[in-house]
């Protein structure tokens, strides 16, 4: 059942929150006085995003002093459903959330181009791209979403091994998860029930298979699915569950949460995790204790593979076409993506955000560990997909785990769809 929180933004001031982001206060819209915008999402009504809504709320009252927004909080394994039946019968949300990529950039039809109201953002914010299509902007980026191999350094120790010094080559993380083994754990946490735990494979390790060149050419659209490379991605995936690597029952756990609990718990010693706000170094720290979360980018499977941090924009807000002030709606986008806003999401989630500006200096290890491969990281191999591109994925890889499919069947049937998209 969904949730609606309705609030009121009504305050005497006319001044934006100070370091916002934003320009000076906006000149209300024609007629703002007696409006309301609907925005659809699955954050709004979460507890670690309260402080992150909140904030944004008041920077968008400072500017529309009397209007009303009503956020509606979707459940997330329903949302583009939803949504999409919504803005068919011509009833949906001014304001939507997207995940970046084939969600967002399946749906442009139905969003109006931001381009001309974020042109003040774009040098604050990173992950653009991941919200981009045909040259024009029709999301604002909130939150970063990369997927960095997180991995748990008491249960490292426990099996003898520096956890200081992370394995750089695949052959030393085999020999490291024998050890993990003797020690009592798993080496991989992993939950492909959704079929999306290879989406994390795949971005997770996959620089450390592809040479920088096939990379930017899969992100590019220059996707080769024969090549030996892209192959062995999936030959991997395959591999490592028969080897016993992986938590028992991959297919039938859920990454969302049954995955994260067996790395929370002890019970494996790596997991492909995320950087925004759940599955991530915070949620990670709470169980373990900040100082055991160490993250290390994928070993190198191939030689001439040159891993880099994988990420790109996570989620954002865009604008459709049927608001009634696209203005107005794209004031409260800007709002929803300011400075403060985006603060109190990285301080009360722990959100790694789309914002430059943030200090995060004081952070957690793991976030000193992330932070700084930013500017040399690469979008996630996984997001360049479409959306329906990446649900046939989900449905092969389990074919692949329960080995009622080959490879060459996979990365056929995934060609033909990924050229038909």
């Amino acid at each position: 059942m969904r949730q609606r929180t309705l609030w009121p933004l009504i305050l005497a001031t006319g001044l934006a929150v100070a370091g916002c982001g934003s320009a000076a206060p906006t000149k209300p819209s024609a007629g703002s006085a007696a409006r309301k915008i609907v925005v659809w999402d699955w954050k709004s009504g979460e507890p670690g995003a309260a402080s992150y809504v909140e904030k944004a709320k008041t920077d968008f009252a400072g500017k529309h002093p009397g209007v009303t927004v009503e956020f509606v909080a979707q459940p997330f394994d329903q949302y583009y459903t939803l949504l999409g039946a919504a803005l068919q019968s011509g009833k949906g949300p001014d304001v939507m959330l997207f995940n970046g990529g084939g969600q967002l950039r399946d749906r442009v039809g139905t969003l109006i181009p931001l381009d001309p109201y974020v042109a003040e953002d774009k040098e604050r914010l990173a992950g653009w791209d991941a919200f981009s299509k045909d040259g024009k902007i029709y999301a604002a980026p909130v939150t970063l979403q990369g997927h960095p191999i997180y991995y748990n350094k008491s249960l490292y120790q426990k099996a003898g091994l520096d956890p200081a010094s992370p394995p750089k080559t695949w052959n030393d993380f085999v020999a490291d998860c024998a050890a993990i083994k003797k020690a009592g754990a798993k080496c991989f946490a992993l939950g492909n029930k959704e079929g999306i735990g290879i989406q994390f494979f795949m971005s997770g390790l996959g620089p450390g298979i592809l040479t920088p060149k096939e990379y930017d050419d899969w992100i590019a659209g220059k996707r080769d699915w024969s090549s030996p490379h892209v192959k062995e991605i999936f030959s991997l995936w395959k591999k490592v569950n028969d080897d016993g690597l992986n938590n028992e029952g991959a297919n039938s756990t859920a990454m969302f949460n049954d995955a994260f609990t067996v790395f929370d718990t002890g019970k494996a010693a790596n997991i492909i995790g995320l950087m925004s706000d759940i599955g991530h170094w915070k949620d990670f720290g709470e169980f373990l204790g900040p100082e055991n979360v160490g993250v290390m980018t994928s070993p190198v499977v191939t030689a001439g593979a040159t891993p880099v941090l994988p990420y790109d924009g996570g989620i954002g807000y865009g604008v459709s076409k049927t608001a009634k002030d696209p203005q107005l709606a794209a004031d409260l986008v800007r709002s929803l993506t300011s400075t403060a806003a985006l603060t109190a999401f990285y301080e009360g989630a722990g959100a790694i955000t789309a914002d430059t500006t943030i200090d995060v200096s004081q952070s957690a290890p793991a976030v000193a560990a992330i932070v700084p491969q930013i500017k040399g990281g690469k979008p996630a191999l996984h997001v360049a997909l479409s959306s329906k591109t990446l649900d046939l994925m989900g449905r092969l890889s389990q074919q692949l785990l329960s080995g009622s499919a080959s490879v060459d069947d996979v990365v056929t049937q995934l060609a033909a769809s990924d050229k038909a998209s």
